[in-house]
């Protein structure tokens, strides 16, 4: 039997397939199980809504909020959190066979499998059921959270008697205020919410029911509606209620044996700041009447058309290790579900797949998960651009309060306003401006969108340029200095000139005084004079990039290389993550990374490093870093492959896509790791394809691990679709669909077209293998043909 049979996933190139049930194991699955469009978010839990691990049910952006409790109150300190809602659940289905509930705890299971189809965009389910009085049950389900129709979701549930003829009874709700525990604890989890909705409105009448509340301090109102489709052989007999945070469709029927009893169930959500409940209301009433319209077939063939297109843009293949091509398809579509129609919303670090970290968006998005939707379906890219540009204002007030000019966008938020409690490791964290800089300027590089760069990305560049000229300073030798700040490794904090924050922030003064040069439309509406650009690019030019000349490598932040090393060997396994169990002081003043800072700069920032610097830095930080963050594998991964180091890089690439499917941080329990995902795709694509994407030009390096066959996957460019295919010997270019492009392929400039294009693979000597940390090496990966 193979690793993942025993975790419970059975290995298949298109599907994610749990067989057997085990209650222990739903807290992870429901995670897993989750279907989205970037609007709704349904979690994997049973229809039945029991047993389960973690119900949950939510909508893009809608939150509460709550005071963030301070020992010692100080200036600037954020005072209110925000934290993602459990909504309206319409998942409910329950199912009476003679008077007993179906509950998988009790009777017996003979038969249990769910699946998560990658190409139908269904979660689906089959079920064998006998009672505890021995009457035997088929149930069929089948659900979906719309790609084409954003506001809608639908549930197919079928029953069928085995053995005799059964009276059913099934009672359909939509629930609110769903009581849920939560380990307050563990700062990743959820702040705990009783009863946030306010119910302000219920309606029931025949097979259709709504329900408006508003959350009690945030004051967003949400509405969720239902109705459905019963299909059976005879009569059935139907009753309808509703009550504030309940509204229940009961069906009795008699079903002979052989017979079925056939319910579709739609949903509708939608939710607003402003609009009055009367507007909300009508809102899901007419979004439900179109999911009617189409029916559930309807629902399925659009969400096919949809995830054809898609899998065409940006599938990955991978031959020589099945669990791995079954987990990159996995993590591709989760990021495709988590983005596909956010519009303008935030992308949360979990996406909607569990109530992890509050909800909250980091710098996660831009710099980890936007790359992947900029080369695959880049509309989706810029409507999350767009999130953070309606939040430009919250941004320079943030600016403002800290005595700072342009946006300062927050560490953590979902509504654009800063919601970090904790200054050091997070909203000292500046360059996460410099991270959505970047994203802007991947996006208008690879898209051409002028339309995108006059409304929002020219004003996100300027406003995030003017921070780094109030932030930094130049020293009394000319130098540009950025002294105070958080890099992206937690375990080091308020340090001055973090290699990582200063190239990008160097990058983002770049690209500001490259598009105001460009277009002076831009500068007079935003009022950039000459003196500020020239500010600008002196800035850039002037950028302190440290450099330990005794050791030859690039220090973290400035003081990093003199501090005292970190006693890896006396360390405990159980220990780790060390954030929760050591103190941050200690953890400070260690050369001790949590996750890939200096290493993450080698990547994003490739073209500042020779790649001498580039072999030297990654062994030099390999050795000190211990990966207590989901963000970390994947950039290891990336750049172990471009100095070389094919097989380690190749381990980090399994950590990085399998970290949910393995739950490798024990807390996949709380939602999916975005990040983590996008990693699976940064390894492949970035890692062995060698994607870079420096100043608007693309270009690959590919190698392949002597594991793998074969990689093959699909971009897209300018409007342009092409795939790259790697095997041991070269790799393989051509256009599916588009105008030719101009790439380089390890330095060479070619032309890909329709026609295919073979190049070779050069050789390239690694040197010495890196070493880890004892005891957090990448677990080393062994492929197993079916």
């Amino acid at each position: 039997m193979t690793e993942s049979l025993l975790r419970g996933y059975e290995v298949a190139p298109w599907e994610l397939r749990w067989h057997g049930m085990d209650v222990d194991a739903l807290q992870r699955t429901e995670s897993a199980f989750a279907v989205s469009n970037g609007h709704i978010g349904l979690r994997g839990t049973l229809e039945e809504a029991e047993p389960r691990g973690l119900p949950g049910t939510y909508l893009n952006g809608f939150y509460e909020q709550h005071d963030l409790p301070y020992a010692e109150s100080g200036y600037g300190y954020p005072e209110e959190g925000q934290t993602v809602v459990n909504v309206t659940d319409g998942k409910v289905i329950r199912l009476l066979v003679e008077d007993e509930p179906l509950d998988m705890r009790y009777g017996q299971a003979t038969e249990h499998d769910r699946v998560l189809d990658f190409r139908k965009g269904t979660l689906a389910r089959d079920t064998v059921w006998s009672s505890p009085t021995g009457r035997r049950v088929r149930v069929k389900t089948e659900r979906l959270v719309s790609f084409t129709q954003r506001a809608v979701a639908a549930i197919r549930y079928e029953v069928e008697p085995l053995d005799d003829d059964l009276q059913l009874v099934v009672q359909s709700d939509l629930l609110a205020n769903e009581p849920i525990e939560s380990d307050t604890r563990d700062p990743r989890v959820a702040a705990a919410l009783e009863s946030p909705l306010i119910g302000e409105y219920h309606h029931a009448e025949a097979y259709h029911a709504v329900l408006v509340h508003q959350t009690r301090r945030s004051g967003l109102r949400m509405a969720a509606a239902m109705d459905h489709k019963i299909d059976v052989s005879d009569g059935v007999r139907t009753h309808i209620e509703a009550e504030e945070d309940l509204a229940r469709l009961t069906i009795a029927v008699d079903v002979p044996q052989g017979g079925r009893l056939r319910i579709t169930k739609f949903l509708a959500y939608g939710w607003s700041a402003q609009r009055s409940v009367p507007a909300v209301r009508a809102q899901v009433e007419a979004a439900l009447a179109g999911a009617r319209q189409t029916g559930w077939k309807g629902l399925l063939a659009e969400q096919k058309e949809f995830l054809d297109d898609f899998w065409e843009t940006s599938d990955i293949e991978i031959d020589g290790d099945p669990e791995l091509q079954q987990a990159v398809r996995f993590a591709l579509f989760h990021l495709l579900q988590a983005g596909a129609r956010g519009e303008t919303r935030a992308l949360a670090g979990k996406g909607l797949t569990g109530p992890g970290y509050d909800g909250h968006a980091f710098w996660d998005t831009e710099t980890f998960v936007l790359p992947v939707l900029t080369y695959s379906i880049p509309d989706a890219a810029r409507d999350a651009l767009r999130w953070r540009h309606s939040t430009l204002d919250k941004a320079r007030e943030r600016a403002a309060q800290l005595g700072l000019r342009g946006a300062a966008f927050p560490w953590r938020s979902i509504n654009g306003a800063e919601c970090s409690a904790y200054w050091p490791a997070g909203t000292a964290a500046f360059h996460v401006s410099a991270d959505i800089s970047d994203a802007v300027v991947r996006y208008l590089n690879a898209t051409g969108d002028d339309e995108f760069m006059r409304t929002c990305g020219a004003e996100l560049l300027l406003e995030t340029a003017r921070l780094w000229l109030s932030l930094g300073h130049f020293d009394r030798r000319g130098r540009f200095r950025i002294d105070g700040v958080t890099g992206p490794d937690e375990y080091s904090a308020v340090a001055d000139n973090n290699v990582y924050t200063n190239l990008m922030a160097r990058r983002n003064l770049f690209y500001a005084a490259e598009i105001v040069g460009q277009h002076d439309d831009v500068a007079r509406r935003f009022e950039v004079g000459a003196d500020e650009v020239a500010l600008w690019r002196k800035a850039a030019d002037a950028m302190l990039v440290p450099y330990d000349e005794d050791l030859g490598v690039h220090p973290q932040s400035e003081g990093f290389l003199e501090h005292d090393e970190w006693d890896f060997e006396a360390t405990d396994p159980d220990f780790y993550p060390l954030l929760l169990n050591y103190p941050y002081f200690d953890l400070y003043r260690k050369q001790v990374v949590k996750q890939a800072d200096l290493v993450l700069a080698l990547h994003l920032c490739g073209d500042s490093f020779t790649p001498e610097e580039k072999a030297r830095d990654f062994a030099y930080y390999e050795a000190r870093t211990v990966r207590d963050s989901s963000l970390s594998a994947g950039t290891q991964a990336v750049v172990a492959a471009e100095v070389g180091h094919l097989e380690l890089a190749y381990d980090y690439l399994a950590e990085a896509a399998l970290t949910d499917l393995h739950d490798v941080h024990n807390n996949v329990r709380n939602g999916l790791h975005l990040a983590s995902l996008a990693g699976a795709w940064q390894g492949t694509v970035a890692g062995f394809g060698g994607l870079r994407d420096y100043g608007g030009r693309l270009s690959f390096a590919p190698r392949l691990p002597p594991q793998l066959r074969r990689i093959a996957f699909r971009l897209t460019f300018r409007g342009t679709r092409f795939q790259v295919e790697i095997d041991g010997e070269g790799a393989t270019y051509h256009v599916i669909t588009g105008e030719p492009l101009e790439l380089a392929h390890h330095g060479e400039t070619f032309t890909v077209t329709a026609e295919p294009v073979r190049l070779p693979i050069p050789a390239l000597d690694p040197g010495p293998a890196p070493v880890q940390p004892a005891g957090r090496a990448p677990a080393r990966r062994q492929p197993k043909d079916p």
